[in-house]
């Protein structure tokens, strides 16, 4: 390794750590003042399950800085949704007004993301842990493990509301819409469409320097798809 890259290695491997740390904060600012806790923990407890699990497993496979800044940006996401509820983020309120809307447009922005990050995470762990490589195939797996969490995000909407019934009305953030849970798994796809469109070569230009865990991965010359 040259001088130069040692010099730039300690703050790459501090940044997780910043990252968790920013991630600590918002969301604790986000629970102060939250319309409903209870809803405010539902949304936000795919953050909560995520980062022990990316905590304990760092060691042994540390993600790119390009997937864990885009797991922040996706729980900052629901850290949002959960302080207002998605239906009254004031944000998607001038959005709405703006564009003359029939509704609030922040929940379609969450599951766009619900695309759009584990697209890029399940890239990841598939070029990592599989024999797959970049192409067709690896992409088409991609979508499918995206629109598998999508539907099982939105199972576990339709159970809460079982439990729940008008009280799980916020978390669910339908707003009248009866084509809810159809429209967010299209975002979903179309977000993880748009993350493999513009994010792959990227993505693969930072598991090359992931050296101790990218053995035996066969990605493409760099520069090229």
């Amino acid at each position: 390794m040259t001088a130069t890259a040692s010099a730039a290695a300690p703050p790459r491997r501090r940044e997780p750590a910043v990252l968790l740390g920013v991630g600590i904060v918002a969301l604790v600012v986000s629970a102060i003042g939250a319309k409903s806790l209870g809803t405010w923990f539902l949304e936000v407890l795919a953050a909560l399950i995520a980062a022990p699990i990316l905590v304990l497993t760092y060691r042994r496979f540390p993600l790119t800085p390009l997937a864990y800044r885009l797991i922040l940006a996706q729980a900052l996401i629901l850290m949002i949704g959960g302080h207002w509820t998605y239906a009254e983020v004031p944000a998607g309120d001038w959005v709405r007004d703006a564009l003359g809307l029939a509704r609030n447009p922040y929940d379609r922005l969450g599951h766009l993301a619900q695309g759009f990050v584990p697209a890029i995470v399940a890239r990841e762990i598939l070029l990592r842990r599989t024999p797959l490589r970049p192409g067709g195939w690896l992409s088409a797996l991609v979508w499918c493990v995206v629109m598998a969490v999508s539907a099982t995000w939105e199972l576990f909407e339709w159970a809460s509301a079982l439990i729940g019934g008008s009280a799980a009305d916020d978390f669910l953030g339908a707003q009248g819409d009866i084509w809810d849970t159809q429209w967010d798994m299209f975002m979903a796809a179309v977000g993880a469409i748009l993350s493999l469109l513009l994010l792959s070569r990227v993505h693969d230009r930072q598991l090359r320097g992931v050296t101790s865990t990218t053995r035996g991965i066969r990605l493409p010359p760099d520069g090229s798809a």
